[in-house]
């Protein structure tokens, strides 16, 4: 029995993969070490995810954000001893989800985004995401600091500014509490990506979507040999915009590859 978890900075999705058996998949909230402490990523292991399982894994595979050193696979083995454990980034994940064993450029598009250049073995180029402050273009993060940017700055068109002040109803100072005070700013901002979804079709919104594509293309994917490999896409961004990012694509000459919503999904085929 293989357990595989595909872990961003929101959520956490498990598969449990066994020969003949049809795959069992849940999720958790996100555990990424740089963010959360050893002791809130062994009480999810503990009491969420091992109570699930009919039986210990033979292998963990554990692709997530902020895999930087061995500490996750600490914990994993604490919680699983007797598994072989494999920890990796969550843009190896997405690589090997998409493309399999075959060469490609892999983009993440979710709360976050990232990219790379995937020989079809390992990621062989990355261009630094730089998080929502310094990068993560056309992430959920990204545009949700566009669009409250904007609303601050008296930018958004008003009958947007009027729905956003209905569904929110959030000032300038609870804005910069949120950002600049509270936990987790990017997950904050990204949180209004339904609002953007719900009105992808307002020209203003429209806009944002587009530049946001533009810009993930030009400051990232075209760092890689587009020319010459398909550029794939995981995430919730990339699925809900899709008519959005296939015309970015085709605007910026590349050629769209695969686009899934949950690297988890891939990542059953790729083990199964």
């Amino acid at each position: 029995m293989i357990l595989l978890a595909d872990s961003g900075s929101t959520k956490t999705d498990w598969a449990v993969v066994s020969p003949g058996e049809k795959p069992s998949v849940f999720s958790t909230d996100g555990l990424n070490p740089v963010f959360s402490t050893a002791q809130e990523i062994l009480k999810v292991l503990e009491n969420e995810v091992l109570p699930l399982l009919k039986a210990q894994p033979d292998e963990v595979c554990f692709y997530g954000a902020g895999v930087l050193d061995s500490s996750m696979a600490e914990y994993l083995a604490s919680v699983f001893p007797k598994a072989k454990v494999i920890c990796d980034s969550d843009m190896t994940g997405a690589a090997r989800a998409v493309c399999g064993n075959n060469p490609g450029i892999v983009c993440i598009l979710g709360t976050g985004s990232n990219s790379c250049f995937y020989d079809g073995t390992k990621i062989a180029d990355n261009v630094k995401a730089g998080g929502f402050i310094l990068g993560d273009e056309a992430s959920g993060a990204y545009m949700g600091k566009l669009l409250v940017s904007d609303f601050i700055k008296g930018l958004i068109p008003d009958e947007i500014n009027k729905a956003f002040v209905e569904e929110f109803n959030l000032d300038y100072p609870e804005i910069v509490r949120k950002v600049y005070k509270e936990p987790l700013p990017g997950r904050f901002l990204a949180s209004f990506s339904p609002f953007i979804l719900h009105h992808k079709e307002n020209p203003y919104i429209a806009s944002l979507i587009k530049n946001s594509f533009d810009a993930f293309l030009n400051r990232n994917v075209k760092h890689y040999q587009y020319g010459k490999y398909a550029v794939n896409f995981v995430g919730s961004i990339a699925v809900n915009y899709k008519d959005y990012l296939k015309e970015a694509i085709e605007k910026n000459g590349m050629t769209l590859g695969r686009i899934i919503g949950k690297p988890i999904e891939g990542l059953i085929e790729y083990y199964g």
